[in-house]
């Protein structure tokens, strides 16, 4: 019996709510309708932009010479320093070339020894007038010569050793390491992408607002803008606030639209570069005019009020709205200022130039209870039909 009494209620309260409602109100039978006057309170509103996250330093890793991959020393995902040595490419050429440049070296440096004990030893000569002026001059000339095939050679040999040093690729930054599309035993070249290593202890958020917008900007300065919050891709606010730090210079001609750069830190690197998210800037509004939605009709993407005129005559009104809402309300921009009245409920039962008896919305949430505790059974069933 209680849960028939139950049930019975439920269908009730649901009846009238569907009757009390932005769409319809309650048979009174008396033209009454609630009517409010406008007020202006401070709103919290916030402008939201599509976003793509960023390493700070986002680097290509590219071999500089080609050959077969001999090793991969690192993992998909592992966070690794600047100079770490990430894959190995074949490396017996280059290593038999700094051997033979060594030897070069090594065969120079004996001859310039020898040149120059000879020089020395014919300068003691040529001071004691044993040997002439030309023997002398021979003698330095081939001293300097051999000066000359040492540097030649230690200039090979530090080639040589700069080519072997590039078949160990190494991360120029500290980062962590994106996907790895080559295997051990793969053969590469400069234009291939050995891997990316993005630098994530921050990030840098890029979105794109309207040239209006960025002229505004720049004419306040980017600091005047607040801390800026970061949607993920799941829906949760990711829990660190971010700066808007950069503006670019150039305006988008497809869309035209200007990049702002957020830099948000990643102490706990939740944060992936190639992400995606929503970026969120707040900005507080006062006297600003709020009315619920319940009480606006759209036509053709615009949106209608009835104002209530000093002759309790309705007028359908046109109103525009700001974009940015939170599912309940609107804040009007224009269409209404402080001291009008609207109506609130059951404006689909009225016309333009229809007269109303005005109530206040709590006599109105009155007289729906009235009303419900003396409807009768066939009452709630032929409502319900409805």
């Amino acid at each position: 019996m209680k849960m028939k009494k139950f049930v019975m209620c439920a269908a009730i309260a649901a009846t009238l709510v569907s009757c009390g409602g932005g769409g319809g109100r309650p048979n009174f039978g008396d033209n009454e309708y609630p009517v409010t006057t406008v007020g202006t309170s401070q709103a919290d509103m916030q402008t939201t932009y599509p976003a793509t996250i960023k390493g700070v330093q986002d680097v290509e890793i590219r071999p500089k010479v080609q050959g077969f991959i001999t090793q991969i020393n690192v993992k998909e995902g592992q966070t690794v320093g600047a100079g770490q040595v990430l894959f190995v490419i074949d490396n017996e050429t280059a290593t038999q070339q700094v051997r033979q440049a060594q030897a070069a070296v090594n065969t120079a440096q004996q001859q310039c020894n020898t040149a120059k004990l000879t020089y020395e030893n014919t300068q003691k000569l040529h001071q004691n007038r044993v040997i002439g002026d030309y023997e002398l001059q021979t003698s330095q000339n081939s001293y300097e010569v051999a000066q000359a095939q040492l540097a030649q050679a230690q200039a090979q040999l530090a080639t040589a050793k700069e080519q072997l040093s590039y078949c160990y690729v190494k991360s120029p930054a500290a980062g962590v390491v994106g996907t790895l599309p080559f295997k051990k035993g793969t053969l590469v070249n400069s234009s291939n992408t050995l891997t990316t290593v993005s630098n994530n202890s921050s990030m840098e958020v890029y979105f794109s607002v309207t040239e209006k917008a960025a002229m505004q900007l720049q004419a306040a300065g980017l600091q005047s803008l607040p801390s800026v919050k970061l949607q993920l891709a799941d829906g949760s606010i990711y829990n660190h606030e971010g700066t808007v730090t950069k503006m670019s210079g150039v305006i988008d001609q497809t869309t035209g639209s200007v990049q702002l750069i957020a830099l948000f830190q990643n102490p706990e690197r939740v944060l992936k570069s190639g992400g995606a998210g929503t970026i969120i800037i707040p900005r507080q509004t006062t006297n600003a005019i709020i009315i619920p939605q319940s009480c606006v009709s759209e036509v053709q993407d615009k949106k209608f009020i009835y104002l209530v005129g000093s002759d309790n005559k309705v007028k359908y009104s046109e109103i525009k709205v700001d974009p940015q809402n939170d599912g309940m309300n609107f804040i009007v921009t224009e269409g209404l200022k402080p001291g009008d009245k609207y109506v609130t409920n059951g404006i689909t039962k009225l016309s333009d130039g229809m007269e109303i008896k005005p109530i206040t919305p709590e006599r109105y949430e009155q007289k729906i209870k009235e009303q419900a505790k003396a409807m009768t059974a066939g009452d709630i069933v032929g409502a319900m039909k409805k």
